[in-house]
């Protein structure tokens, strides 16, 4: 009897679900049914027992193992396995070493607590235990290794998409992954990749959501805040990272027809903060303002000069800043 398919069960439930019917469903005793139960109750799961009615839930913690998560799934094959890790390092790393170990694409490793995760250009991205959402995505793309770098962009559309699906929230995109809601970023994402020259090993896709953290550090406050700050309550890290795998599954398969942004750019270009919006790229060196007008197929931030010429601005050493604030 799988875990995973008695929290759907129970969560999905209407009513109470009696002993007998989970039973006949799983082949299984009543005692085996009780003690699944039982280890449920134990993780925090406040499930009622009632004599000749039997169980209902009433209460879901917010916890992501994989079995909550798994039970929440409604992708073909993204997220599939889940690995849970109650502490690891990085999740990157950690889905580097299975894909080295021939872990299937799609795998996706999940973290109670992160203790030296990394974002962009080797900044530290802090995260703290049983609020936020620290995840891995392995993946192994056939597409050339030039093409890998929109795999970010696809990861902020999903994370964006999949936060307005279950908050109502207008998350939107800050050029290139930065995702944003009332202008502070509320998600890093982190691409890296084992390549030959012409051959991608894998890629891995990490991504760090501020989820339920109640408060930020004073030098990060103007720029950071988290979906529980912007909702003004708590949400179920699971079903977010359900919705998240849904989307991403969406996108992932309609790049790879293109091996590019053809059929999703406009997409992003919906999500993307900084379109219509006066911005100051920051190249080495050199530093310009002018209108950010989309990206192309490529993901390339297309960005009007102030004498009308269209310059397009690639991701990596160079930032893109809001000229009044962040975004």
């Amino acid at each position: 009897m799988k875990k995973t398919e008695l929290l759907k069960i129970l969560r999905e439930a209407k009513d109470y679900i009696s002993g007998q019917q989970l039973c006949e469903h799983f082949g299984v005793s009543r005692t085996a049914v009780w003690k699944m139960i039982h280890q449920l109750q134990e993780e925090g799961y406040k499930i009622e027992a009632v004599k000749n009615r039997g169980y209902r839930m009433r209460k879901i913690p917010d916890v992501i193992t994989a079995q909550e998560l798994v039970s929440r799934l409604k992708t073909k094959w993204m997220g599939r396995p889940c690995l849970y890790l109650e502490q690891v390092d990085s999740t990157n790393n950690y889905a580097k070493k299975i894909a080295e170990e021939g872990a299937l694409e799609g795998t996706l490793v999940v973290a109670r607590e992160q203790t030296a995760g990394r974002g962009r250009r080797g900044r530290s991205w802090t995260t703290l235990e049983d609020v936020n959402i620290m995840m891995t995505l392995l993946l192994r793309p056939k597409i050339r290794p030039d093409s890998a770098s929109r795999l970010t962009l696809l990861m902020a559309m999903a994370v964006a998409c999949g936060i307005r699906k279950v908050t109502g929230l207008e998350a939107l995109i800050k050029w290139p992954n930065d995702v944003v809601v009332d202008a502070k970023k509320v998600c890093g994402i982190l691409t890296e990749m084992n390549t030959e020259i012409d051959y991608i090993n894998y890629v891995v896709i990490g991504a760090g959501i501020n989820v339920n953290q109640k408060e930020f550090p004073t030098e990060i406050q103007d720029t950071a805040s988290s979906l529980c700050i912007a909702l003004g309550e708590n949400i179920s890290r699971a079903e977010l990272m359900a919705a998240v795998m849904e989307a991403l599954e969406r996108f992932y398969e309609i790049f790879l027809k293109t091996q590019d942004l053809t059929e999703l750019y406009q997409e992003y270009n919906t999500l993307c903060v900084n379109c219509g919006r006066q911005v100051r790229v920051l190249e080495p060196g050199h530093e310009y303002i002018g209108t950010a007008v989309g990206i192309n197929k490529n993901g390339e931030l297309i960005v009007r000069r102030e004498n009308g010429e269209q310059t397009l601005v690639y991701a990596g050493e160079v930032s893109v800043r809001g000229v009044y604030g962040y975004v």
